[in-house]
């Protein structure tokens, strides 16, 4: 998400996201937290149709009907069983559904459809109800591979270009409507359709010819050239929707349409229009009638009844005031609330061990954040002025006095993954190469006002950022101003920022991305997309080396090659500098009510820092006799036992399979 508040991450432009989530399947349980009578269990808020449960009848065996699980290794196709590994992993057994979790938001979402389908959806809320609310075809185990989600089974091609799957017969939308073949060909026509405004994921899908329907459960779809990552592309990546919700509509009719409520999906959360307050709030049910909610896979997963999220624009201080008070239950810190992290620890609720404070390490990527170029225009048509913009940042003096040591700066586009190139260069803070780099640029005067000049001109640039961002870039600021450059700030709200850097109308801007447990370059630097608004290479970047390297990429099956072939990848990026890469925290510090059931690794294997919300709407659970136990201690000022210290969880650092 293109995000206001400092470091949190933006989601805009990343291409396909390979979302663990996808597919979730809910556990039955004697257990509930709430009686029976919440909007979990009023199926007739989203239920219109009633499709009894099993396959038609009149679909035969060897068309995806009943029997096909007996038959179907004979006719090729393969049949996914979930490792102890994953099953281990999905859930924790003591979980119980019912409950209720609050969470603040620093802005609205900008409509309410799936990730990236359409303008204006390829941000982390997006992200957020996609996972919950819809699924794929397939979902990712814990290596990254596909595993079952609407679909049982599938099959491969000896060529790797045709590949078939059968959809589970017991799959259903929210509507009650089956899930089948006509909906996977509904939805990639609907996102190939070019008014829907999202060329990223149609660079994606065009790789692939129109589905077709070989029955009602059975889909073929035939990738155009080779690719080793075709298969998992199509699978994981396609959010599937309703045909008869969506057939016939052009990609503009959808986006009128679907704005500020969502299309029908087939996940276990819905958001309902009464949930929607515009610019305020918005609210996630568990639907009790969720089609799969006997499976295995996810049988301790999406146990709360309700997921809320509370608007705080722009103001992280407001927001750990609110969670202090009890008015949400969990709280990210940030850079903007590090010092919080570190020094405020005598309020009541922490020193009653009310609540807790953990630092997780997963193996999740960093992403990037930084100080992002346009380089389709001057001064950073010209690498020499971008460098030494990089060389006027200094990090490590931001990291100590401003960050608290809590963080590390970034090197690469893929941290903390087995893609980074640690031998990218670390660039240092060193004014007079920037003052030669930017004489080399033809800035070699000043005016009486101590600017540099070029053809006449000063060098004023403006910066448009959110308020809670100022304190990190003022010192930058300065620092500029003495080297000769007046950057201009400007405090804009998060959807001026956006709508700024789609249409490419920046010089200079600041930005926080996610990265990818499987990266997909072409999404982020191929040329093709440099000069086109609405993606995600918003600094313009162009390099045929690149571009090649993202052609070897996409025909590599060798996981050791392809680490290899993206390490280059990151190089070609840092050597183009076409963004002063920032910071990165020291794990992923959150802070919560004690009133929740929470699996041992705390978040997913690869949850990410602005991501990780995912894993505890899915994971974690609501606590009755711990909430109730919270709620009698504020009327006594009681004391719980611990110490209040911050846990260090190393789960996944420390696992050994």
């Amino acid at each position: 998400m293109k995000n206001v508040s400092f470091l949190k991450t933006i989601l805009i432009g990343l291409g396909i996201i390979s979302i663990a989530f996808l597919g979730c399947k809910k556990k039955s349980s004697d257990v509930s937290l709430d009686d029976k009578s919440g909007p979990s269990y009023q199926l007739s808020l989203w239920k219109t149709t009633d499709t009894p449960p099993g396959a038609d009848q009149k679909v035969p065996d060897s068309l995806g009907g009943n029997g096909f699980e007996a038959i179907a290794s004979s006719l090729g196709f393969t049949t996914y069983t979930n490792t102890e590994f994953d099953l281990k992993h999905s859930g924790d057994p003591r979980a119980v559904v019912g409950g209720h979790i609050r969470f603040t938001i620093s802005r609205f979402p900008l409509s309410f459809r799936p990730f990236f389908y359409g303008q204006n959806s390829n941000f982390s809320e997006n992200l957020q109800m996609t996972s919950l609310c819809y699924e794929t075809l397939c979902s990712l185990n814990m290596e990254q591979e596909p595993s079952a989600s609407l679909a049982t089974h599938w099959k491969i091609s000896p060529d790797n270009l045709i590949f078939t799957f059968r959809i589970d017969p017991n799959a259903r939308f929210s509507s009650g409507l089956s899930v089948t073949s006509e909906d996977i060909v509904a939805t990639f026509k609907l996102l190939m359709d070019e008014t829907i405004l999202s060329p990223s994921i149609q660079q994606i899908f065009s790789k692939f010819e129109t589905p077709v329907a070989l029955s009602k459960y059975i889909v073929q779809v035939k990738a155009k050239e080779f690719d080793c990552r075709a298969f998992k592309t199509f699978s994981n990546s396609l959010v599937v929707l309703s045909a008869k919700e969506i057939s016939g509509l052009s990609g503009k009719e959808f986006l009128d349409k679907f704005q500020f409520n969502s299309p029908v999906g087939s996940g276990e959360y819905i958001v309902l229009a009464k949930d929607i307050t515009k610019q305020q709030n918005y609210t996630l049910t568990r639907r009790d009638d969720y089609w799969a909610k006997d499976y295995p896979i996810s049988k301790y997963a999406g146990n709360f009844d309700r997921i809320s999220f509370f608007v705080t624009k722009d103001n992280p201080t407001l927001e750990y005031e609110k969670f202090k008070k009890g008015e949400v239950d969990k709280f990210w810190f940030t850079g903007n609330t590090t010092d919080k992290w570190i020094g405020d620890t005598t309020y009541p609720a922490i020193k009653n061990n009310w609540i807790k404070r953990d630092r997780v390490f997963t193996d999740g990527p960093v992403g990037s954040s930084g100080l992002f170029f346009n380089m389709r225009k001057p001064p950073f048509d010209d690498i020499r002025v971008r460098k030494a913009f990089f060389h006027l940042f200094d990090r490590a003096s931001i990291i100590s006095k401003l960050l608290f040591n809590e963080y590390v700066p970034i090197h690469s586009f893929y941290a903390n993954t087995p893609y980074e190139n640690v031998s990218n260069p670390e660039i240092e803070y060193n004014p007079e190469l920037a003052a030669t780099l930017l004489a080399e640029a033809g800035y070699t005067t000043k005016n009486n006002d101590g600017l540099l000049m070029k053809n006449g001109r000063p060098f004023r640039l403006e910066l448009g950022i959110p308020k809670p961002l100022e304190k990190f870039l003022t010192p930058y600021q300065q620092t500029l101003r003495q080297a000769g450059i007046d950057l201009q700030i400007k405090f804009q709200d998060g959807n001026a920022i956006t709508k700024n850097i789609a249409e490419r109308n920046f010089n200079i801007t600041w930005a926080n991305y996610g990265g990818l447990d499987d990266p997909y370059p072409k999404t982020s630097i191929a040329s093709e997309l440099a000069n086109k608004n609405d993606n995600n290479n918003i600094t313009g970047f162009k390099n045929p080396y690149a571009d090649e390297l993202i052609k070897q990429y996409d025909i590599t099956c060798s996981q050791k090659d392809k680490y290899a072939i993206i390490q280059k990848i990151d190089s070609v990026e840092a050597s183009m500098v076409h963004c002063a890469l920032a910071w990165t925290p020291k794990g992923i510090r959150v802070a919560y009510w004690d009133k929740f059931g929470i699996p041992e690794w705390v978040f997913s294997k690869t949850s990410q820092i602005g991501s990780h919300d995912l894993a505890i709407m899915s994971g974690w659970w609501y606590d009755k006799e711990k909430a109730l136990a919270i709620e009698e201690a504020k009327k006594s000022n009681k004391v719980f036992e611990g110490n209040g210290k911050i846990r260090e969880v190393y789960y996944w650092k420390n696992l050994k399979k």
